[in-house]
């Protein structure tokens, strides 16, 4: 198999308000479905996801307000988890903080190379959103 595009798929509780979540973390509608909408996707750039309401995956807040670190657990939210690669990560943590979306484990320089940040949707779904801290040594974009 050669794959073309991947689309990660996210269950979510309820369609408009999840469009209206990805639209304050800097994101866009690129389509939608139904009347009213149950299906459809969110860009930025060339990155797109999917939004099912109420299927194709699961879902869930697992309780805990940390991700990682002594208090936190990595598996206790039942959504999707995905690493998002941006320019500035302390930049986002800011907006975040002023827009009210939840974030589950703050800027933190990791030992793998990175500057890491998580933010968590509603439906327990948890970005891992992060950027280089050393370029040369690490793989993946900006």
């Amino acid at each position: 198999m050669r794959a073309h595009a991947l689309n990660p798929i996210l269950n979510v509780s309820d369609f408009a308000a999840t469009i209206r979540w990805f639209e304050t973390l800097g994101w866009e509608k690129a389509w939608d479905w139904g009347d009213p909408p149950t299906f459809g996707a969110v860009r930025s750039g060339a990155c797109e996801i999917f939004l099912c309401q109420d299927g194709q995956g699961g879902r869930g807040h697992g309780g805990v307000a940390a991700t990682f670190g002594p208090d936190g657990d990595t598996s206790a939210d039942r959504g999707v988890w995905m690493s998002v690669w941006v320019g500035d990560v302390d930049e986002l943590h800011a907006h975040c903080v002023a827009s009210g979306i939840e974030v589950a484990w703050p800027p933190t320089d990791m030992p793998w190379g990175v500057r890491e940040m998580h933010v968590r949707h509603p439906d327990g779904h948890v970005f891992r959103v992060s950027h280089p801290t050393h370029a040369e040594d690490h793989p993946h974009p900006h």
